[in-house]
């Protein structure tokens, strides 16, 4: 008998009574309580009836206290004729006073997360013991649903919409409060922010164009900026680039100093007080950096699980991507491994909770066209990266093909999907000497 009671899950009856006694003692601890506890979070049946019919009454707003609860549970459909009246009386006379309710709040949800760790180390198991998955798939069903406690979620699971109609609410507060110009993290181009509503939670961007347009510049300018005022960790993953030429091309954006200066060192005494500068700034922001060419969505998802104030991911470039599975293999459709990467990237977004951006490569149909600008079709190797993506994004100059036009520098930047708002087409400059983008400053004249 006892060993049987020893494998209970984890619960505290005392502490739940007393979050109860608590609101039933003054109601003006109801705020506090529902800010930290759901009714699943209470392990008594009883306890989270009572706990239900507290929350219903607050949210229209009527007065809570023993008769009017035990009223509610009789509408609820729970009251029980026999126990009901004499347990909430009780609940009154074993908490010691309402003044302590955080203490006890804190016990409840501290149960109530062992549970969940229980529960979802018993789901894993029994996945392993089932025989069916791969130590890889394991792995990663564990990661996803330690993360989804850690996050405050469901791992999975129905949600009714009046929970997903607080968070909507709770985010326009935010955004009223903020007074920012746009809802999402802004990219440190103010045109490109206008047009897609800056960097936006949850959202798979893609930034792609033909080799030498500048998408790893302006990934970077973005990631410099995004590292500097958004207060929060931004991570870039380069399947491309080493650390230290990415470090390098980050300090010449910052410094203005010559990216040809920095790689040859030919570096008077001005431009070595930039690069101190330039780099007591970036020491400052919260961009991490991974080189490792042979990562997989799963592989990145890890490890952006494990980062703190999680801001902004992004990728470079999604056709050096490995499959989710692993390595490719020879007998691998390639048309088929970049459309899971793709998916992958989108529900790695959704799950994270933050923009990922990813830079994507096009194919050859463009430079055989007279014009030359890139269109959704030119999508390097699959279709289904445009479906997945809620922004794409190309980048074309002109002056890449003809330098004899008036200003070879200027880029276009080209939205042409966006779930936010209208595609359209951003005027940047290119600034070569320094491997970065800027606004392109434009003076309209009124005609009369």
């Amino acid at each position: 008998m006892d060993e049987l009671l020893s494998r209970q899950m984890p619960h505290s009856v005392e502490a739940e009574q007393a979050v109860l006694g608590s609101i039933l003692i003054d109601e003006r601890c109801v705020p506090q309580v529902m800010e930290a506890l759901k009714p699943e979070d209470f392990y008594l049946r009883q306890n989270r009836e009572i706990y239900e019919a507290v929350c219903s009454m607050f949210n229209f707003s009527e007065t809570i206290d023993p008769v009017t609860v035990l009223d509610k549970m009789k509408q609820n459909g729970t009251y029980d004729e026999n126990t009901s009246y004499d347990y909430v009386r009780q609940l009154m006379v074993i908490t010691p006073t309402a003044a302590n309710v955080e203490d006890y709040i804190n016990i409840v949800r501290d149960k109530s997360l062992l549970r969940r760790i229980a529960q979802e180390s018993g789901a894993v198991l029994n996945l392993i013991q089932e025989g069916t998955a791969t130590a890889q798939e394991a792995l990663e069903s564990a990661e996803q649903r330690i993360y989804a406690i850690r996050q405050g979620r469901s791992a999975q699971g129905l949600e009714h919409i009046s929970t997903v109609i607080l968070g909507v609410y709770d985010r326009l507060n935010e955004l009223a409060a903020s007074g920012s110009a746009v809802p999402g993290l802004s990219t440190g181009l103010a045109d490109i922010d206008s047009a897609i509503s800056g960097l936006n939670k949850s959202d798979l961007i893609l930034l792609a164009a033909r080799p030498g347009m500048g998408k790893t510049s302006m990934a970077l300018n973005i990631l410099l900026h995004t590292g500097k005022y958004a207060g929060k960790t931004v991570v870039f993953f380069s399947l491309e680039m080493s650390r230290e030429q990415l470090a390098m091309r980050l300090i010449s954006g910052e410094s203005f100093v010559e990216n040809k200066k920095l790689v040859t060192g030919q570096l008077s005494e001005e431009d070595w007080g930039k690069i101190a500068a330039a780099a007591a700034s970036l020491n400052q922001t919260r961009i991490m950096v991974d080189d490792n060419p042979m990562l997989s969505v799963s592989d990145m998802l890890a490890k952006c699980r494990r980062v703190d104030d999680l801001g902004l991911v992004v990728i470079d470039y999604l056709q050096l991507m490995t499959s989710a599975g692993g390595p490719s293999r020879q007998s691998d459709n390639r048309q088929q491994i970049v459309s899971d990467i793709s998916r992958s990237l989108k529900i790695m977004a959704k799950e994270l909770n933050v923009p990922v951006l990813c830079l994507s490569q096009l194919n050859r149909a463009s430079v055989t066209r007279a014009d030359k600008r890139p269109m959704l079709s030119d999508l390097r190797e699959s279709g289904a990266i445009e479906q997945d993506a809620d922004i794409v994004m190309f980048l074309h100059r002109e002056g890449y093909y003809d330098r004899d036009i008036e200003d070879p520098n200027l880029t276009e930047c080209i939205i042409a999907k966006n779930r936010h708002g209208e595609t359209g087409t951003v005027y940047l400059q290119w600034l070569p000497d320094f491997t970065t983008f800027t606004s392109l400053e434009r003076r309209y004249e009124e005609e009369y």
